[in-house]
């Protein structure tokens, strides 16, 4: 009767711990896929332009995406995207083709520039809204507990109605930055 136990026992235990990691898990898309899946269920877009030798890129997988907090919000609120901003391959995106044109290694993706516009610092996030517009792009690497707010302040559309600093003082719940 022990070992029974025993055995629920570890196999309850092993059922939590890969929820617990599951929940943490971030769900990544395409471009395509999350444009695809906007036209059935409107979502804000997150699309995380990355290169692959970049080391604040790669700590920020790592370290933030990884957060549970930030994997809940990416999951329920927004389409996740990742977007090497080097890829060689051809998107269509709202009608339009982007590709890379660039011969030499380390060229930018024509929408990596759009999204970034013009301004190529990785990592970076672009936010689209619901219409796949842009609503801006902010470069650096973000712990999870300043990316949190960023992610919140889009994804209940304080944008509409105040400025970041403005909600983050409201989020902290504090009146200094």
């Amino acid at each position: 009767m022990k070992k029974v136990i025993l055995f629920f026992t570890l196999l309850t235990i092993g059922f939590t711990l890969e929820t617990i990691a599951q929940s943490s898990e971030v769900k990544w898309y395409t471009i395509e896929e999350a444009l695809k899946l906007n036209k059935k269920e409107q979502r804000k877009i997150f699309i995380d332009v990355y290169t692959d030798w970049c080391g604040w890129c790669k700590k920020m997988e790592a370290n933030t995406f990884t957060d549970p907090t930030i994997a809940k919000i990416l999951n329920e609120e927004y389409y996740a995207v990742r977007f090497d901003a080097e890829t060689k391959d051809t998107i269509n995106f709202e009608g339009q083709q982007f590709i890379n044109e660039g011969g030499r290694s380390r060229s930018p993706h024509q929408l990596a520039v759009a999204l970034l516009q013009g301004k190529m610092s990785y990592p970076s996030v672009a936010y689209l809204n619901e219409n796949n517009q842009l609503l801006t792009a902010v470069p650096g690497y973000y712990t999870p507990d300043r990316l949190e707010p960023i992610l919140r302040f889009f994804a209940e559309d304080a944008f509409k109605t105040q400025s970041f600093e403005e909600y983050q003082k409201k989020f902290s719940g504090n009146t200094t930055n």
